[in-house]
């Protein structure tokens, strides 16, 4: 390609990226003059709280945790779950009792000829370089500020960046304007970081996983606002029962990606069924690395020790049905699966990966943490936990009482007292 062209192209692409971001502030302007011109709550009607979700009807973390939360809160507030699109007849995981789900843009059924069309242009709402921008689309955007113009908020919750940063720029002062981060700062790209900065101040409150987030956004925000405080998830009810010691089963949990560094972990058991052939290392979920793994588990012919389980419905039978549980992520946020393990009676053995697993296990108490990404390291603690029946039945039972500091009323009970604190009841 000769310079002239070359140079013409990126004089093109730096236009079309002022266009966008020019289409998307005026997008944000008319929304938010919108939503004020929406009246307030009447007296003595009870406060609604909308929290914002991708999909209400997928698997993840994220997901369960909104739900869990959003059924506590059912019990004292209205409260609605606003799915911004649905592409599943059936939700993922049951929707609590006292919750009402609306999903904005509804894939599941027959589209009109606008929304045929308005589907094939671009988002203006969330930013193109999202890793959901590609989920999403003008129709999206259309559905998502019908839903939030004809339903009354006082608190309106994200769940993610991308949907903190639109509550902060749409919602009016009239409604309460929280954000939860469920990962962790060092995980976001720079343009998100930017973008973060440059919006959050707007925010009423900032919930974060751990302590080491509330330092790193205070420090990343540097101002009054918003104000940031440490809320950890709480662990929901499980089936199955308490963990059983003597199962010689390791488990794992989490979408197949390369966050959860199940590469790793493959690599790291290559190491341990030599020595520990009757035992079983099971990795539940599903995702965009299951083929690479599966060609992993051959290499290494650990056909016989590490299976693959697909998606559960019932992780809490499933962690019943082990004695140890394993994290191998690159990075996190809170970890859930760690709690849940917790919970059960299940010692974990970590890396000590940003953020959360350090706030969760005490090493050599309740769990087991090793350097992050040492892969050595951790066939060495899985080797050990194995081999020493008194060291695993002790770390489990210091785990089930650490986890009761996450039980949901405990947690719900924070939710509560910071909601009547933002809203004055």
């Amino acid at each position: 390609m000769t310079g002239w062209r070359r140079k013409a192209r990126g004089v093109s692409r730096r236009t079309a990226g002022r266009l966008q971001r020019l289409v998307r502030r005026s997008a944000l302007l008319l929304l938010r003059l919108l939503l004020a011109l929406r009246g307030r709550r009447g007296r003595g009607e009870r406060v609604r709280i909308r929290i914002l979700l991708q999909t209400a009807y997928g698997m993840g973390g994220t997901i369960r945790t909104a739900l869990n939360l959003a059924g506590h809160l059912a019990a004292r507030y209205d409260v609605e779950i606003i799915s911004v699109i649905r592409n599943a007849e059936q939700p993922f995981f049951a929707f609590p009792p006292g919750v009402t789900v609306i999903a904005a843009d509804d894939r599941t059924g027959p589209q009109g000829p606008v929304a045929r069309l308005l589907s094939r242009l671009p988002s203006v709402l969330t930013p193109r370089r999202d890793v959901t921008a590609k989920s999403v689309s003008l129709w999206t955007d259309l559905c998502l500020a019908r839903t939030l113009l004809t339903g009354r908020q006082d608190v309106l919750i994200g769940t993610k960046p991308v949907h903190n940063m639109l509550i902060a720029e749409v919602a009016p002062r009239s409604v309460v304007k929280v954000g939860q981060d469920h990962m962790n700062l060092t995980a976001y790209k720079p343009w998100l970081q930017s973008g973060i900065a440059r919006s959050y101040p707007r925010l009423d409150l900032l919930t974060v996983l751990t302590q080491a987030s509330v330092e790193a956004f205070g420090e990343l925000l540097d101002g009054d606002r918003p104000r940031i405080v440490q809320v950890p998830n709480a662990i929901p009810e499980l089936n199955g029962g308490p963990a059983d010691p003597d199962q010689k089963v390791i488990i794992a949990a989490g979408r197949l990606t390369r966050q959860k560094g199940y590469d790793m972990l493959v690599r790291a058991y290559a190491e341990v069924a030599p020595h520990h052939p009757d035992w079983e290392l099971r990795i539940f979920g599903s995702g965009p690395k299951q083929e690479q793994l599966e060609r992993l588990i051959d290499r290494h012919d650990l056909h016989k020790h590490v299976r693959l389980m697909g998606r559960s419905t019932d992780l809490g039978v499933e962690l019943a049905r082990a004695s140890v549980c394993v994290l191998s992520s690159r990075f996190e946020g809170m970890p859930m699966v760690i709690l849940e393990a917790m919970s059960k009676g299940l010692p974990t053995v970590a890396f000590d990966c940003p953020t959360g697993p350090a706030e969760l296990i005490t090493h050599e108490v309740d769990g087991l943490l090793v350097p992050a990404e040492d892969v050595p390291a951790l066939a060495a603690a899985l080797r050990r936990i194995i081999a020493d029946d008194e060291l695993r039945r002790r770390l489990g039972e210091r785990a089930r009482r650490s986890a009761e500091a996450y039980a949901l009323p405990v947690v719900g009970a924070r939710w509560e007292e910071l909601i009547e604190e933002i809203t004055g009841r």
